[in-house]
Order: structure tokens, then C-alpha cells, then sequence
């Protein structure tokens, strides 16, 4: 058999298929609301791990699933064999790689909050005008009266399982709401506030420590910064307590003893694309 008669085959086959399963859903009304539901439930996990790591795990294991798809229809023996055993590495490893987004689905089920996390996709966040101005201004006026502060602007890694430590806020960012939830009288001041464009996402969040060694003089608001800068792609200001230094924290690297035009800078060069400025 040549290999247009094979393509002729396949594509007979494929017609026939689909009329088959059109035939099947007209016959069948119900088909649709099973189609509907189980797009429900697809639609329902995604807003789940929307903002978290556990999406772009995802991305990956859609990578690996389409690649041995492709080795198994060009009959690719070595990568079908590699990506075999990778494959069933991945099955044993969802259930712990997806743990924390799980439970807290779960969670959610008990908690009847489906319907408003629909609601909650379907809100835009207003774009921010001057976030980095009002970070840089912030991070000037605590580094002169020497308040410590850390303050961590996610970028497009999601940073919910850091938030569900601290106190959710969803405020307007302004100059005079950061620098009073850092006032050492706060309740919110210990711990580390997280933005996403112009929101106060929370407060008193608490971050992972990095293992990394640094000087002696820097301490845990610099270990804490560098482990989620470790972790995510988020940008972390930090303001030392006792010098009243100003630090940045990015892909795991630390730069210390910045002037608030660095910082400035440094944040316009990191952080233009995800914090453009737009008209609200």
C-alpha cells in the first residue's frame, strides 16, 4: 500500500469518526452536559494553579506529553524509550509535585468557593501608573528612619502559596498605606508584603530562607529575599533595620548598599515589561 493510499485511509477514518461521535451527541443530549462539565472541571484546576509554580510544572509536563506523542507517530525508538520511563516517572510524581494545589482545591470543594474564583478570574486588576516610583519612594523614606522592611513584586511566576502565609490585603498601592504597614507599631509590619502591579496583595507573608552563605553583617530579611528570589522570578526590595541599607534580590542574586536612584534603575531594567505604565 503506497502512501497516498494511506493518507486516504487515515483521512476516511477520521471523517468516520467524527461523524460517528456527532451522530452519538445528537442522539445522546446528555453528551453535552458531560462535555460541559468536564470543561467546568478543567477550566476550574487551571484557575487553581493559575498563580503558582505548579503552572509552569504543567507547562512542562504538556512538553513532555506532546514530544512522546510525536516519538510514538515517527516510531522514534530511543526517545519512545527514554521519554517511557520519564512518563512513568511523572505519573508517581504528580500527586507530590501538585500536593499543596491539591489540598488546597480540596479545600475549596469543602468551602463551596467555586463560583467565586470564576468571579474573581473574570475581574480585571487595574494597571499600575508608577508602582516602581512608589516602591523606590518607599524604600527611601524606611531606609532613613532605618525601618527594616522586605517588599516583593511578582513578575509572571505566581506567588499564592507565599501569600496564603501572610494576611491577604488586596489594597491600592500607595506610598502612605506601604510605608504604615512597615511602621514598627504595625500589626502587619514583621514579615514580607507582596505586590503584583498596582495591589497590595498581602502582608506578613512569610518567605523560605535561602541556604546560600552571605556576610556575616546581613540577616534573615537578606536569606529570606534571596530564597524567593531563588524561587520565583519575583523582585525583592530589602531595607536593613541597622544600617538602613537598601538591597535588591532577583534570580538568586543579591546587590547590597543601593542608592534610591540604583534601586530606580534597577527595577526599571527588571521590571518595564511586567509593570508598564498605562493610563487606569
Amino acid at each position: 500500500m503506497d502512501s497516498a493510499t494511506t493518507q486516504e485511509s487515515i483521512v476516511k477514518g477520521i471523517f468516520t469518526h467524527n461523524v460517528s461521535v456527532s451522530s452519538n451527541l445528537l442522539s445522546h443530549p446528555t453528551a453535552f452536559l458531560d462535555i460541559i462539565l468536564v470543561t467546568l472541571i478543567f477550566y476550574w484546576l487551571y484557575l487553581l494553579i493559575r498563580q503558582t509554580r505548579a503552572l509552569r510544572i504543567l507547562y512542562g509536563i504538556v512538553f513532555l506529553v506532546a514530544l512522546w506523542i510525536v516519538g510514538q507517530l515517527l516510531e522514534l525508538t530511543t526517545l519512545n524509550f527514554l521519554l517511557g520511563y520519564a512518563m512513568k516517572g511523572i505519573v508517581v510524581a504528580i500527586p507530590v509535585v501538585f500536593q499543596p494545589e491539591l489540598r488546597a482545591g480540596l479545600e475549596k470543594l469543602g468551602r463551596t468557593e467555586i463560583v467565586t474564583d470564576f468571579q474573581r478570574f473574570r475581574q480585571r486588576t487595574p494597571s499600575a501608573t508608577t508602582p516602581l516610583n512608589i516602591v523606590t519612594e518607599v524604600a527611601e523614606v524606611l531606609a532613613h528612619r532605618k525601618i527594616g522592611s522586605i517588599i516583593a513584586m511578582g513578575r509572571k511566576t505566581g506567588l499564592r502559596e507565599y501569600v496564603d502565609t501572610g494576611i491577604r490585603l488586596d489594597a491600592q498601592l500607595s506610598t502612605e498605606l506601604l510605608i504604615s504597614i512597615f511602621t514598627p507599631q504595625s500589626a502587619l509590619h514583621d514579615g514580607a508584603v507582596v505586590l503584583q502591579g498596582n495591589k497590595i496583595v498581602a502582608a506578613k507573608v512569610i518567605l523560605p530562607l535561602s541556604d546560600s552563605k552571605f556576610d556575616y553583617h546581613l540577616g534573615t530579611r537578606h536569606r529570606a529575599s534571596v530564597g524567593l528570589a531563588t524561587q520565583s522570578d519575583a523582585v525583592v526590595i530589602i531595607v536593613s533595620e541597622e544600617r538602613g541599607e537598601i538591597s535588591l534580590a532577583h534570580d538568586g542574586i543579591l546587590k547590597t548598599n543601593l542608592t534610591s536612584e540604583e534601586l530606580h534603575k534597577q527595577l526599571q531594567k527588571l521590571l518595564t515589561p511586567t509593570y508598564r505604565k498605562k493610563n487606569p
